[in-house]
């Protein structure tokens, strides 16, 4: 009997598409991916460290267990996989849950109502000792008040906000089953960086990165650029909420108006309501006058097109009389965001060539829209998370293909992701150890290699201070760097090997006692020799160290076999003649963990 050829081709579709239902993968991914399916042991610790942030002990087996292909499909859905150590340790973080108000009313609020009643109390003073009855001229002026202790109890509350921002976001680094959600939850607020120093940004930023970053990173592009436009940290940090058509119209209130007409109104009320009316025309004329194009300028540089991507001063202007009008609702409350038509540009505008007719807050959304799509957006968005991956330099080829994939998904970014990180380029051997770590992504790692229980992340959040890389502390709107060339430096390298000396003898300091240092703020790090006799502290002296590391069982001494075996768990059994001949010269167990984490080697992924 002839065979049909097209019963073969259905009855080949089924079978597929049946052992896509049993995998979990999608068809396309699977006729496309590059993934080795017998992976070594180099690349699997490739993966961990390009998807992730580095392997802790065990996690190679389990991967060549579980099979290199579905480790990376159940990290491409994160919903998958079960997070229970880690949910646990942030419940002990309750501001990371609550919302901007009631943050505000809870830490920021009280402050700031101290602080007016100081400033009221300072110039009643003044007021009533005039600084030519109490001062001689060339007097030394006096001193400011010392904080009171509810001021100072205040002052920790607030710095407690960030600080457990900061600590979470390291202990979702290191506990995560969820690796490659962490490391895109980190690029994408890299992508769309906020300053922490900024004003009131420290009092979004909690909200910025939980509700406008972190449940778009496996959606649409469309979607997270929609929710960091609104947000008031985005708006606060670029200045938007202040950007206003220069010549706003007079607003009166109608129903002022009307009973401002009456001519039944007694005297004394149209007196009272002349004087509201007057109050409103003052607050408007002292409100920000005039177009700020900051946003509208990154919007377009930064978050989609890209600097080469088609666009001209004139659309950033154009750009920026749409978005006028996109604002904060008393952003010293801790307010939402609002859209004010009186602030807003009501003129014809014209981007990239498209007409944007009048049509208020509804204009922006057709901005967003037009460059959410654009196919520069798709190249830029597709270069930066290639770069992210593969190398700093990543290949043009890999580039168009995410995006294409960008273009055809329309935007969805856990597809463009897929097309980067099971690519023949991922895997190329060029690519292996092509990227410098980060400081963060070198912190983690190590504490992840070194199997290290963290009781109390502030160390860590210290020492990227120390290491030039402080949480949400990149004041630019570019973020930090993810190329080698901002990170490779003699001091950055002294003070990883610093660290890593900390981690693994005990050095790190504790922080605040009593709080886990959750407190306040712990002093930097210094180098502390690691002490062969801490592995023999009592548990009472144990349980208060910040960071655990069990020595013993990474290296129980200083033998060739300990460090060829540190070598295949750590490095990935590749060392230089020099990296050997280093670890060669320690002299403790501790010493020999350091050396290892301190080598070029670990400084790649």
């Amino acid at each position: 009997m002839k065979p049909n050829p097209s019963f073969s081709r259905r009855a080949a579709a089924r079978a597929l598409a049946a052992a896509v239902i049993v995998l979990g993968v999608p068809a396309l991914a699977q006729r496309d991916s590059a993934v080795p399916s017998r992976p070594d042991v180099r690349t699997i610790t490739h993966v961990l460290n390009r998807i992730g942030f580095g392997p802790r002990p065990g996690d190679v087996e389990r991967v060549q267990a579980l099979g290199l292909a579905r480790y990376i499909d159940d990290q491409l859905h994160p919903e998958r996989l079960a997070n229970a150590a880690l949910d646990a340790r942030l419940a002990s973080f309750p501001t990371l849950t609550m919302s901007t108000s009631e943050l505000m009313e809870k830490y920021f609020a009280p402050g700031e109502a101290l602080r007016q009643a100081r400033q009221r109390e300072q110039a009643a003073q003044a007021r009533a000792n005039p600084p030519d009855q109490t001062m001689a001229a060339g007097a030394t002026p006096p001193t400011p008040p010392t904080p009171t202790p509810e001021e100072r109890m205040i002052q920790q509350q607030q710095a407690n906000v960030a600080n457990e921002l900061m600590q979470g976001k390291i202990l979702r680094a290191v506990m995560s089953e969820r690796q490659l959600e962490e490391v895109l939850v980190d690029f994408w607020f890299n992508h769309f960086n906020v300053f922490i120093g900024k004003g009131q940004v420290r009092q979004y930023l909690t909200e910025y990165e939980r509700d406008a970053i972190r449940p778009y990173v496996f959606g649409k592009f469309r979607d997270m650029l929609g929710a960091t436009a609104h947000s008031p940290a985005m708006l606060f940090y670029l200045d938007n909420f202040q950007s206003s058509t220069p010549n706003p119209p007079v607003q009166v209130n109608n129903d002022l108006a009307r009973r401002l007409n009456d001519p039944r109104l007694p005297p004394g009320q149209r007196q009272q309501l002349m004087q509201r009316l007057e109050q409103m025309r003052n607050q408007q004329q002292r409100a920000p006058r005039g177009l700020n194009e900051n946003y509208a300028r990154e919007l377009m540089e930064l978050h989609t097109l890209g600097v080469d991507g088609g666009y001209a001063q004139k659309d950033v202007q154009e750009v920026a009389r749409v978005f006028t009008g996109w604002t904060i609702d008393q952003p010293r409350q801790g307010g939402s965001f609002v859209f004010r038509p009186q602030m807003h540009d009501t003129g014809v505008k014209v981007v990239l060539g498209k007409t944007i007719q009048p049509g208020g807050e509804e204009e922006g959304e057709r901005v967003l829209d037009l460059l959410a799509s654009h196919p520069s957006t798709a190249r830029h968005i597709a270069f930066k998370l290639a770069q992210r991956f593969v190398a700093d330099d990543p290949p043009t080829a890999l580039v168009e293909r995410a995006a294409r994939r960008f273009l055809d998904t329309k935007g969805d970014l856990r597809e463009v992701t897929r097309v980067i990180i099971t690519s023949k380029e991922f895997f190329d051997k060029d690519a292996y150890r092509a990227k410098v770590k980060t400081p963060l992504e070198f912190v983690v790692s190590a504490v992840r290699a070194s199997g290290a229980n963290v009781m109390n992340a502030q160390p860590i959040v210290q020492a990227l201070r120390q290491l030039g890389m402080p949480l949400y502390g990149a004041q630019p709107p570019t973020g930090y760097s993810m190329t080698s060339d901002a990170w490779v430096n003699t001091g950055s390298l002294l003070n990883r090997m610093n660290f890593a000396v900390q981690l693994v003898g005990g050095g790190m300091p504790a922080g605040p006692a009593g709080r886990g240092g959750r407190g306040g703020q712990a002093p930097p790090p210094q180098l502390d020799r690691p002490n062969p006799q801490r592995q023999g502290l009592r548990p009472a002296q144990l349980a208060r160290m910040p960071i655990q590391v069990d020595v013993a069982a990474l290296a129980p001494d200083t033998t060739d076999a300990t460090r060829d075996q540190l070598i295949r768990t750590i490095l990935a059994g590749e060392a230089s003649e020099a990296t050997r001949a280093t670890l060669a010269r320690a002299d403790t167990p501790q010493n020999l963990i350091a050396l290892t984490l301190g080598s070029p080697e670990f400084q790649r992924r």
